[in-house]
């Protein structure tokens, strides 16, 4: 199964016009959740950006704060990434650059694991749902309007029904949406 997850403003933004998504930081529960939930994954697709900006959790010992930081630091680091750049010519840890299309890096990374597989990045991600391949959309949803910057979904050409599955209030703040694609 693909799954995109990510967190997001109000009005469906994952950074502001500058880039930034400070507002995204998540509490000791909702980091907790996290960590439960990419402990189950089996790999990880991912764009350039992505890639570095998570990078730190394998390579700054700052990330170590505490025990539930290392945890997620350690599962990070073991988990199999495949990234996706038009610059990089390499990548370190635990990782290796894609080489095929998205449709072709989806089926390859999914064959190799008996685990449900994360798409992340919001380009990389909208050609995914573009594609017909993501199953399910984890949304955290946090009590701000940005009024622009990175959309998390593309523009897409016909409707994608998702029928709700789950949904969860994190300490009254980040309300948390899992949706699956309609049968």
């Amino acid at each position: 199964m693909l799954l995109v997850s990510m967190g997001v403003s109000v009005d469906g933004f994952i950074a502001d016009r500058t880039g930034s998504f400070d507002w995204g930081a998540p509490d000791d529960e909702l980091f907790g959740f996290h960590l439960a939930r990419v402990r189950e994954l089996g790999a990880v697709i991912l764009g350039r950006r992505l890639y570095e900006t998570m990078r730190v959790w394998e390579t700054d010992p700052a990330m170590r704060g505490n025990a539930a930081e290392s945890e997620f630091a350690d599962v990070w680091t073991a988990l199999p990434k495949v990234v996706f750049s038009r610059t990089l010519d390499r990548v370190e840890g635990n990782a290796r650059l894609a080489t095929g299309s998205v449709s072709d890096e989806v089926a390859r990374t999914l064959a190799e694991t008996d685990r449900e597989v994360e798409i992340g990045g919001a380009m990389l991600a909208g050609q995914a749902i573009e594609a017909g391949l993501v199953d399910e959309f984890r949304i955290f949803r946090y009590p701000v309007i940005v009024g622009g910057g990175a959309p998390l979904l593309p523009h897409i050409a016909d409707p994608i029904a998702l029928d709700l599955i789950e949904s969860r209030v994190f300490s009254g703040r980040v309300v948390y949406e899992r949706y699956r694609r309609a049968a």
